[in-house]
């Protein structure tokens, strides 16, 4: 596995299979990808369906994803680290731009706050009404500052929600109020477990982002 603490210039590429973590994350062995340039629905995020009522948008996104990523060899070469110090990388299959695809489809948002790569491509797919277009739905980041919002004020440890659990097994487990295991999700000191303010500390403490299927 190469070593990623360099320059974002030089930075390799790295080749493997991935595991999807959702709609805009994947893993290539011990390396974390955010996908540069979208942000997919969060994995309990439900849209609004045409015509009336909702659909899983957040399990629609990270199955396409799935579908895209199964049984290839991805390559994913890094463009930055966030401000939470996760790589962010354009990943393909071959030739084929997966955060292009993703956009195409309707499963994610252009994420032009950051990055402008794929705004022609979420122009088209809005004029077909492509899956999060279909209609107006709340974007990713407006759905998880909301959870945030409501989780942040009853978390004892003032602004800090990310609930830091300790499974069974003994990983350390990360939850963001978004995740579909939060609400469940207890916190027992006497364990170990704690809570985090952001998701740098918690990484910088040795927990890992909750994965699902």
């Amino acid at each position: 596995m190469p070593n990623l603490s360099f320059a974002m210039g030089d930075a390799p590429r790295l080749t493997g299979k991935a595991v999807v973590v959702d709609g805009d994350t994947l893993k290539i062995g011990s390396e974390t990808f955010r996908i540069h340039g979208i942000d997919a629905p969060e994995r309990s995020q439900s849209c609004a369906s045409e015509g009336g009522g909702t659909w899983a948008c957040g399990k629609a996104a990270t199955a396409f994803m799935t579908k895209l990523v199964k049984g290839r060899q991805i390559t994913c070469r890094p463009v930055e680290r966030d401000r939470y110090d996760r790589l962010v990388a354009k990943c393909f299959d071959g030739k084929q731009d997966l955060g292009r695809e993703m956009v195409k489809a309707g499963h994610a948002w252009a994420f032009i706050r950051y990055a402008d790569d794929y705004a022609d491509i979420e122009a088209s797919a809005k004029i077909e009404r492509l899956g999060i277009w279909q209609a107006q739905s709340k974007p990713a980041w407006a759905f998880r500052a909301k959870d945030w919002e409501t989780a942040a004020p009853v978390a004892p440890r003032g602004s800090c929600p990310i609930k830091g659990n300790i499974s069974a097994k003994g990983e350390k487990i990360y939850h963001m109020p978004w995740s579909p295991a939060y609400a469940k999700t207890r916190i027992n000191f006497a364990k170990g477990e704690r809570w985090f303010c952001n998701e740098q500390e918690a990484v910088a403490a040795g927990w890992r982002a909750a994965r699902w299927k």
